[in-house]
């Protein structure tokens, strides 16, 4: 039952409700409160001036809220009568409840003001009062009667009574001579709370006491307590019950209404019968509420277990990822390795190829320096016979030593330079795209913060048309870079045949001419008979085909092909119309007040739309 407290509670106190009145309005609100927000209106504003004849709903008549000024639009509070003495203007406050009323124009009563008065000891309520009602805000005149006119909620009274009494303590059992347990049932019949062990032994089910009534300890309380019930009497004849009830007011009226008062000529039924009558509608359409409200609770249970979800798949997505990107770090790792060990062959061939060179170079250098210098040993011998014999062939080995040291023979066969440069470019450019693919569908409305000052916007963003004649630019408040999107416009209105365009935009598109007339938007542009592509105010690909009122214009985006394509009526109009596309790009129309759109997105790629190359067409293949 805790959830039915808010309904129990007064909108302007906060508390319990107390001496409940019904407003015309059919909101409810304590008798003590509805004297704090009453408002004196003008003297020259009598209630019979300001009647409107043959309402039939009420005495009190609502006042126009415009001339009177009585609420304001901007702080969703309530105002007084600006310039009278008896409603100075005051800021407005808070009830408890979360409402906002101004401070009451005739004295407080004391913080006691829910306890009972007797209607005599309450001050006279001033002459042409107006009250509000503090939930939808609808304002009447007081007629001579005042607050009496009003008719007292005595269900809800009774309800909230069987409510604070089943939230009092607990009951105890009035049999246990020592340490009273806690009572489980009352006997009406004897008039006796009972714990467990005392119903069994003082109560037993069997024998003379079988037949008595056994009831919680709550509900046993209440009828303690309970007084006869009060006979509801008329608010215009306060001597006469209400016997009857008006069909055309719907409301309980009494003989003397119906003799002497508005409901003599209406229908009017008997009261117990309209009591069934209207207690069966209501438990009818409490079956369709309490469907209502189990699935909801189905859905509660659904969203708790989104949430689980959620959290498990966040865990298992999260190692997924460290999954791949430990894999990307692996075969990193692997064809690092490879490249090390290419490093290391040419290393090592390097290293062979010039330690041969040495070797074979420190040899033939040991040669030549013993030869030269056994021949300056021979220059240095004195005997002209014995060193003609020998000098043709030293002479000979010398040149032809000499000349095994010829061009290339000093010359390094490798160089000290590695002639290998790693290619990472590339795959630092793929590193820092690396992201996640949007594949999901996407939604947004148009924004009204970048939109042209002449765009009137509606539908919670989503409906758009414009207050000028000429073009005027909107975009989607979300922008795209990666995936593949979808989204659809609705023709609502289409006067005169205006041409408005649909498409993709930058962010600093120019916003006071048509969409693709510079170079910062991509788009169709299209009338009653005919559509063509503009980029840079470049007019391409004339098609067949217009729009009217109803019409669809589809965009598809795709990023992973880099191309635009428009649709009509579900149908691709014309080829694909841009190609290349790359960077951040938002969705973007241009209109004039001749033409109203309902933008819809969230929507699936079209089935006809499948991944694949572009044909030498140009059509999607």
């Amino acid at each position: 039952m805790e959830e039915m407290e808010e309904e129990l509670k007064c909108p302007v106190c906060g508390s319990f409700f107390r001496e409940p009145i019904i407003l015309p309005c059919t909101h409810n609100i304590c008798l003590a409160c509805a004297r704090n927000i009453l408002v004196q209106t003008p003297d020259a504003e009598s209630p019979q001036s300001s009647r409107a004849s043959g309402s039939g709903v009420s005495d009190y008549d609502y006042l126009d809220l415009d001339k009177m000024s009585l609420y304001s639009e901007a702080d969703s509070g309530y105002g007084s009568y600006g310039g009278f003495v008896s409603a100075p203007t005051t800021p407005c406050q808070k009830s408890p409840n979360g409402v906002r009323v101004f401070p009451p124009t005739v004295p407080q009563p004391p913080p006691q003001h829910h306890l009972l008065q007797h209607p005599s000891s309450l001050p006279p309520i001033p002459r042409n009062s107006c009250i509000t009602c503090p939930q939808c805000h609808r304002s009447l005149i007081l007629d001579d009667r005042g607050l009496r006119g009003f008719p007292k909620n005595r269900v809800l009274e009774g309800v909230v009574d069987r409510y604070q009494q089943s939230k009092a303590a607990a009951l105890k059992c009035q049999l246990c001579e020592k340490s009273p347990k806690e009572a489980i049932v009352m006997c009406e019949q004897c008039d006796v709370f009972y714990c467990d062990p005392c119903r069994l032994r003082c109560h037993p089910p069997r024998g003379p006491l079988a037949k008595h009534r056994l009831v919680p300890p709550a509900q046993g309380r209440i009828s303690r307590r309970a007084s006869p019930r009060k006979i509801s009497t008329c608010t215009e004849h306060e001597l006469e019950n209400l016997s009857m009830y008006c069909v055309q007011c719907k409301m309980p009226v009494c003989y003397q209404c119906l003799e002497e008062g508005k409901h003599g000529t209406h229908e009017v039924k008997a009261l117990g019968a309209m009591w069934k009558l209207h207690k069966g509608q209501l438990s009818q359409a409490l079956n369709g509420l309490s469907d209502r409200a189990s699935e909801a609770k189905e859905f509660l249970v659904q969203l708790r277990n989104m949430v689980q979800h959620i959290q498990e798949n966040g865990v298992e997505f999260e190692a997924c990822l460290v999954a791949q990107c430990d894999a990307l770090i692996d075969a990193l790792n692997r064809r690092k390795a490879q490249l090390l060990s290419r490093v290391n062959k040419e290393h090592e061939h390097k290293l062979k190829v010039v330690r041969d060179q040495i070797s074979h170079c420190t040899v033939k250098l040991r040669q030549t320096t013993g030869l030269m210098e056994y021949c300056l040993e021979v220059i240095k011998e004195n005997d002209p016979s014995g060193f003609l014999q020998i000098s043709d062939a030293l002479i000979r080995r010398v040149h032809m030593t000499e000349s095994q040291w010829g061009k290339g023979t000093l010359t390094p066969r490798m160089t000290s330079d590695f002639d290998l440069t790693l290619d990472s470019g590339p795959l630092l450019q793929t590193i820092h795209q690396l992201d996640f693919v949007q594949m999901k569908v996407a939604w947004f409305t148009f924004d009204t913060a970048s939109a042209h000052p002449d765009i009137i916007f509606s539908n919670d963003n989503l409906t758009v048309t414009c207050n000028s004649y000429d073009d005027r630019v909107v975009m989607g408040n979300s922008a795209f870079s990666r995936g593949v999107h979808y989204w659809e416009m609705t023709i609502d209105r289409y006067d005169n045949h205006p041409d408005p365009a649909f498409g993709v935009a930058r962010a600093d598109v120019l916003k006071d001419v048509m969409l693709g007339k510079d170079d910062k938007a991509w788009a169709m542009y299209v009338d009653n008979n005919r559509s063509w592509f503009m980029h840079n105010n470049s007019h391409t690909n004339r098609t067949d085909g217009g729009i009217s009122k109803g019409a669809t214009i589809g965009v598809l985006l795709d990023f992973t092909r880099r191309i635009l394509i428009f649709l009509l009526n579900d149908e691709q109009q014309g080829p694909v119309a841009f190609e290349g596309l790359e960077g951040v790009y938002y969705p973007a129309i241009s209109l004039n007040r001749n033409v109203q759109v309902t933008l819809h997105t969230g929507l699936p790629i079209p089935d006809f739309y499948t991944p694949g190359e572009v044909d030498p067409n140009g059509s999607v293949c």
